[in-house]
């Protein structure tokens, strides 16, 4: 018998210091190649967003590779590539540490949602805000000093 497996991960991760230098030019640049880095790796990108210190993605991954590797080489050849993309941004890098969240498939379509509408949902919450939320509603109890 095949293997199958049915693995939906909400990842989300940010900025180094939370800074806000995902502008948009380069974000319409980067989902797309978040996205190229998770097809060369047997992952599916079901969503991609964001905003300026952070990063949303829907990921389905393959019963070989695991979340921590999946993050790692997201986070990873993504931050090289900035770097060497934009001049000016040759001291970028990420916050350490995702968040990774488990998602049914009927929560699928609610999660694409909430990823492609994240420039409205950010008029009204910050990045910390939205991240306590998602902590919270996945059982996670920590203290902000924990997000630094």
């Amino acid at each position: 018998m095949h293997s199958f497996a049915s693995c939906l991960i909400h990842c989300v991760w940010s900025t180094k210091n939370r800074e806000l230098c995902l502008v948009s030019d380069l974000r319409e640049r980067l989902w797309p190649y978040l996205g190229g880095i998770a097809k060369q790796n047997q992952m599916k990108a079901l969503a991609i967003g964001g905003a300026a210190d952070h990063v949303h993605i829907l990921l389905s991954l393959p019963a070989t590779v695991p979340v921590a590797k999946a993050m790692q080489l997201l986070k990873g050849n993504s931050s090289k590539w900035i770097r060497e993309t934009f001049p000016k941004m040759r001291s970028f890098a990420w916050q350490e540490g995702y968040g990774a969240f488990s998602v049914g498939i009927s929560g699928v379509d609610a999660t694409v949602t909430y990823i492609n509408n994240q420039r409205e949902h950010h008029r009204t919450r910050s990045f910390r805000e939205e991240f306590m939320a998602m902590l919270q509603k996945h059982g996670f109890h920590c203290d902000e000093s924990m997000l630094a």
